[in-house]
């Protein structure tokens, strides 16, 4: 087993380095837009790391910017109610978007002319006709377009993608992504978070979307950017009365030449949990969180447990990674997690999942 590990997963598995410059460079104008996704704290509790500065911030709700204002420690000089307000007066080089799902298109609308790159949150769209304008206006500006998912900083993920590529499981048969909780009202997000979360215009859909979109970019990554032949799709509304208008739980199933995909997501389970199992032809890897894996290879008598080597900077942050990107520093690869090529097969993958899920059949994928 240990031939196969390395001491650190190498910045490669998420992207090609390039050239660095000797002196640090300036920090990259960050503007962000929306406060109604939970997920901004990442970018306003994470410190002063010298990479990004949060110059604006778009967001209509005064008291929503207020309250994490006096969380976070920033000025209500920076708040805008506007994309355009913020963008017009701070001068963002790049964006991080925070609004729901369905806002996403704007977002990219009134950057990519501007030449401002742009990360998202998971999923990359509401949609995938909503996916495609994205990608269309963003090879047009020629700016970057990340998803930004949590799974994709996990170092037992990147070693898991390291294992496969270098062949030390054999030809993929079986991949099993696992990804959900108990529930946003039951796990208690705010009511800015959950009033869009559960409305199937403004977030695609309920737990297919938000928690099948891991599995399905996990999987794309592992199998090369292939596209599935097939998707097959059920969904449930095991609590209607808490969810009425979205499925609170879903299992995708994806096709492939000579592998399955499986995708588990869930508003009911007892515990959060996001974690994967990688099954090859001559061994297999179980992502048992974000650092522990359990491995039993070829040859090898049993199984093996280890925790995953660190993924280097800046691939271990999403920010980090953001501003790495725009200063040219690294460049981002159609095989990363975050890529436009990867996240718009995950837009194929849900849309054909709603739409099995809807049918009852199975969708070919053109």
């Amino acid at each position: 087993m240990l031939k196969y590990l390395l001491p650190v997963a190498m910045p490669v598995l998420l992207f090609s380095a390039t050239a660095g410059a000797e002196e640090r460079p300036r920090p990259v104008r960050v503007g962000v837009v929306g406060l109604v996704h939970t997920h901004v704290h990442g970018i306003l509790g994470r410190g002063d790391r010298g990479d990004i500065e949060v110059v604006g911030i778009a967001e209509p709700n005064t008291e929503l910017a207020r309250r994490y204002a006096d969380q976070h420690g920033f000025s209500m000089d920076i708040v805008y109610p506007t994309i355009e307000e913020m963008l017009q007066k701070s001068k963002p080089e790049a964006v991080a978007a925070f609004n729901t799902i369905h806002g996403h298109l704007e977002v990219v609308r009134a950057c990519a002319p501007r030449n401002i790159h742009v990360m998202v949150e998971k999923p990359l769209a509401v949609n995938l006709a909503h996916g495609r304008e994205m990608a269309t206006l963003a090879r047009e500006h020629n700016i970057l377009l990340l998803t930004n998912y949590e799974t994709t900083w996990y170092a037992s993920n990147a070693e898991a993608y390291r294992l496969a590529r270098d062949s030390a499981l054999g030809p993929l048969r079986k991949i099993v992504v696992h990804d959900g909780h108990s529930g946003p009202r039951e796990i208690g997000v705010n009511e800015e978070f959950l009033e869009w979360l559960v409305d199937p215009k403004l977030n695609g859909g309920g737990a297919i979307t938000d928690f099948g979109c891991y599995g399905a970019n996990l999987i794309t990554q592992l199998m090369g950017n292939k596209r599935p032949l097939s998707v097959t799709a059920v969904t449930q509304q095991i609590k209607p009365e808490v969810y009425p208008h979205v499925d609170d739980e879903a299992t995708i199933l994806l096709q492939y030449p000579q592998t399955q995909g499986i995708i588990q997501a869930s508003w009911n389970w007892p515990f959060n949990r996001k974690d994967m199992e990688v099954y090859g032809k001559t061994g297999y890897v179980i992502c048992v969180d974000g650092t522990r894996m359990r491995v039993r290879l070829a040859g090898e008598a049993e199984e093996q447990q280890f925790t995953a080597p660190n993924i280097a900077p800046p691939a271990n942050d999403p920010f980090a990674l953001l501003a790495a990107a725009v200063r040219k520093s690294i460049t981002i690869s159609p095989s990363d997690l975050s890529s436009l090529e990867n996240n718009l097969i995950v837009m194929e993958i849900l849309e054909a999942a709603k739409q099995s899920a809807a049918s009852g059949k199975t969708v070919e994928l053109d």
